[in-house]
């Protein structure tokens, strides 16, 4: 950290900084100074909120110190929107979430929940901000023109709010996604800028829509005439909501053919128009809402590729690593319920493994330090055998009965991590 705070003072100086050379610097350790980044913006915040409060001569409460998130599980989406629009003077401060009607504290567990739920439904495809590609199995942002872009910016801000909160999300967009996220790194003060907008190329198209970007692929290699047999001209068409609107790919580009000289010229222009033009005000409103919460100087440290695993973590789920580094209270790990757990565990199915990471943590992707980072604790319960096991999200931590044998927690295990959401207090 102090190197880092070294290059922020002397970052246009001739000072040499480690921080200058951020291809040396391990994933591990930018996340650490992304998270004490944070934590000291947070605690900034947090402390002028105090300030002000006591120079109005006002009663300070705990509450102004946090961005306090309440929201109905019926209505998730619509509440939360509502609560970050009109709490934008607080995206800064340390989250917490409270789910109406439900007794749970947020020590992180419902955080992660309400990321969780809500991330499912923003990308469902009946929400309509969101395309979903089978092919590539990855969103991309819906080309539709709409009067209000501001809920981009709000998915943005959610985006920005999980990197900030340290909290890694199952979303799946594409590696361009997070090139454009960066491009550039730091919000230009210019307000007319482009944002959002960067070099892109067949390959970035390919793994979005990779049927159309073979075709496209063809057309670069095709060996007669392109004039005659495709006839197309610099022009492209899109349907939406049933009707089939044409956009020209450059001026007067109804009447341009794509002729075997200029067809490499057609197939950039239309990439570019697919990854860059024709979403661009949803993907700025998306990307001034990132950097809404997420402005720092340590996203200058970042590729594109890293911005992508501190925000989704690594889906790759290896249980024989997370046997290694858990820790036990009231167990010996050579217990026998112990031994039972793990041969469960170990034998379960991809999506019975990833059931029983989110009902202990929350989530079901791994940390960017793995599995060791998770911290993850067994505690003896001593309840009836007859109880499910019980998970603390906020600390990772499973509480598991002595069950007899193998069998019965097998059962009891599936039961709990397949019925796992809703909060209460013991």
């Amino acid at each position: 950290m102090e190197e880092y705070h070294n290059w922020q003072c002397y970052g246009n100086s001739h000072r040499f900084s480690f921080c200058q050379y951020p291809f040396i610097i391990s994933i591990a350790a930018k996340k650490v100074i992304i998270q004490r980044d944070s934590e000291q913006q947070m605690i900034s915040i947090a402390r002028q909120s105090l300030v002000d409060k006591v120079s109005r001569r006002q009663k300070p409460d705990m509450n102004m110190l946090f961005l306090n998130v309440k929201v109905r599980r019926t209505h998730l989406v619509s509440d939360s929107l509502d609560e970050l629009a009109r709490k934008k003077a607080d995206l800064k401060k340390k989250l917490k979430v409270t789910f109406v009607g439900e007794a749970g504290l947020d020590m992180g567990g419902l955080t992660k929940e309400w990321f969780l739920l809500l991330i499912r439904q923003i990308f469902h495809p009946d929400y309509g901000m969101f395309t979903y590609h089978k092919d590539s199995q990855c969103h991309w942002f819906s080309s539709f023109k709409c009067d209000n872009y501001s809920e981009f910016r709000l998915v943005g801000a959610l985006m920005g709010l999980a990197v900030y909160n340290s909290i890694t999300l199952d979303i799946r967009f594409p590696p361009c996604c997070y090139k454009k996220l960066l491009s550039p790194p730091i919000v230009p003060c210019d307000h007319n800028a482009l944002v959002g907008i960067c070099g892109v190329t067949l390959d970035d198209l390919f793994q979005i829509m990779p049927e159309l970007a073979h075709g496209l692929s063809e057309l670069l290699s095709y060996e007669g005439n392109v004039e005659e047999d495709f006839y197309s001209t610099f022009q492209v068409f899109q349907e939406e909501f049933g009707v089939i609107k044409s956009y020209n790919l450059k001026p007067n580009g109804d009447k341009i053919p794509v002729t075997n000289r200029n067809r490499k010229e057609y197939v950039q222009l239309y990439v570019d128009f697919l990854l860059n033009r024709s979403i661009y005000k949803q993907f700025a409103a998306f990307y001034y809402g990132f950097h809404s919460v997420c402005a720092s100087y340590a996203l200058l440290l970042l590729r594109p590729e890293e911005v992508e695993i501190l925000v989704c973590g690594s889906p790759e789920l290896d249980m024989s690593a997370l046997q290694r580094s858990t820790q036990y209270e009231g167990y010996q790990k050579t217990d026998l319920t112990i031994r039972y757990f793990w041969d469960v565990v170990l034998g379960f199915s991809l999506d019975l493994q990833k059931k029983l990471l989110h009902f202990a943590t929350g989530s079901d992707r791994v940390p960017v330090g793995g599995m060791a980072d998770l911290n993850f604790k067994i505690s003896r319960s001593e309840t009836s055998t007859n109880w499910l096991p019980v998970a603390h999200t906020c600390f990772n931590q499973l509480c598991l009965p002595p069950y007899k044998n193998k069998k019965e927690l097998r059962q009891k295990l599936i039961i709990g991590i397949s019925n796992a959401e809703g909060f209460g207090l013991e």
